[in-house]
């Protein structure tokens, strides 16, 4: 690893830590957060696994969740785990398919981190005693929100890569 690997890195990992903390920050309703900070922490994601390698954004996937469960955005640190695997699978399928089809890839990444997280929070969920109603909500905001900031994320991603391609910044420093 060069200097400027370690660089991107730190920075994508910052920029991925901040937006999580704007929720502790920003007095919105949780459903407005959701889809803007999980929207820009996707795409932190997935620019990560373009600039810094799969390595990384793998890690930064597992990041995220501890981090939302330390802000007591998840209930119970199980649940770090299929959060961190979808968001995983996420940068997989995403990082297969961009360099054939980068519109493409973000809609199946975010179909299948979607489908991913549902069954898993659902699985989980026979096994951790929860209250129903927080059951239940987590359910659903585990659910379709997740496609939604999957193709925002992505649609981010591919704004920005654009935009630092027509800057120049896209070579990955070695």
């Amino acid at each position: 690893m060069n200097r400027t690997h370690i660089t991107r890195a730190g920075l994508l990992l910052a920029l991925l830590l901040a937006v999580q903390s704007l929720r502790l920050l920003i007095p919105l309703p949780p459903f407005i957060t959701m889809f803007g900070i999980g929207s820009a922490v996707n795409a932190c994601l997935l620019v990560a696994s373009l600039f810094v390698g799969i390595r990384t954004a793998l890690l930064m996937a597992v990041v995220a969740p501890t981090v939302a469960y330390l802000q007591q955005m998840l209930p119970v640190p199980v649940l770090i785990v299929p959060v961190a695997a979808a968001n995983a699978v996420y940068v997989l399928a995403f990082a297969a398919l961009y360099g054939k089809r980068p519109y493409l890839a973000v809609v199946v990444a975010a179909l299948v981190k979607m489908a991913g997280m549902y069954v898993a929070i659902d699985w989980v969920l026979q096994f951790v005693a929860l209250p129903e109603r927080i059951a239940a909500l987590l359910r659903m905001m585990l659910s379709w929100p997740q496609l939604v900031t999957g193709l925002l994320g992505g649609a981010l991603c591919l704004v920005i890569v654009e935009r630092l391609r027509k800057t120049g910044l896209t070579k990955t420093g070695g």
